[in-house]
């Protein structure tokens, strides 16, 4: 299949993830859903791109795992002959304070939050079309220090550096590459681990007086994957409402 830019988004069977495959489809960009144990999630996104006019792939892959990440590049560009947009968003979350935080804690979210998207950026810089667009979703921890959050952060900023770098690696072939912070958005995943109270808390907290839903976040990263959007690159956008 060929014919307009083509979006591959991790993790984007739920969530932020989905939230963005949508918006990404429903701006004329064929997407490539990736997924990891949901099949059936994942097949709802695609459904609901294509009831929408949109064209939509759904792609098994743990992204944590080096050889499945580079079949999923492969299978890409197998169906579609190229990749215009990378949107690196699969990531996990786990919370303890760092004196009771395990060496396998660590091991966990590095594995899984870090190595992947030195990975992707990896296989991007060599498969990404001239003008390509590469988006990394990271979170507010990153620049908002909370108590139990040391582990979880410091394995998403690890991977801003890199972005950061491959901005200027990749800038002279027009691919622009930048990070997006989101902040409390309404998820399973920040529905499953935060309380009421902290859920309030958070909305007390925002200017904007509600917490961010994945459309917020799926509009900006549609500006920075757009035409518009080429003039912003080695960027770390904050997304979070005014939270920080």
């Amino acid at each position: 299949m060929s014919g307009g830019r083509v979006a591959l988004v991790t993790g984007a069977s739920r969530g932020i993830g989905r939230g963005i495959a949508e918006r990404l489809g429903a701006d004329g960009v064929r997407v490539i859903v990736n997924y990891r144990d949901d099949a059936e999630a994942a097949a709802e996104v695609v459904a609901t791109v294509e009831s929408a006019g949109g064209h939509a792939t759904a792609v098994r892959a743990d992204v944590a795992d080096p050889d499945q990440l580079r079949g999923l590049f492969e299978a890409v560009e197998d169906t579609h002959g190229a990749l215009d947009i990378l949107v690196a968003n699969a990531g996990v979350a786990r919370f303890a304070p760092l004196a009771d935080a395990t060496d396998e804690d660590f091991e966990f979210l590095f594995n899984t939050n870090t190595r992947p998207i030195f990975w992707a950026l990896r296989e991007a810089a060599h498969r990404l079309r001239d003008g390509g667009r590469i988006v990394v979703i990271s979170s507010g921890v990153t620049v908002t220090a909370r108590p139990s959050a040391g582990l979880y952060a410091a394995s998403k900023a690890a991977a801003e550096q890199m972005v950061r770098s491959a901005s200027k690696e990749l800038g002279p072939r027009g691919i622009t590459v930048n990070n997006v912070l989101p902040g409390a958005t309404r998820t399973d995943t920040l529905l499953s681990t935060t309380s009421a109270e902290q859920l309030a808390e958070a909305r007390a907290r925002a200017p904007l007086g509600r917490l961010g839903e994945p459309s917020d976040i799926a509009a900006v990263v549609a500006f920075l994957a757009s035409r518009d959007g080429g003039w912003i690159t080695g960027q770390t956008i904050h997304a979070g409402g005014g939270l920080f």
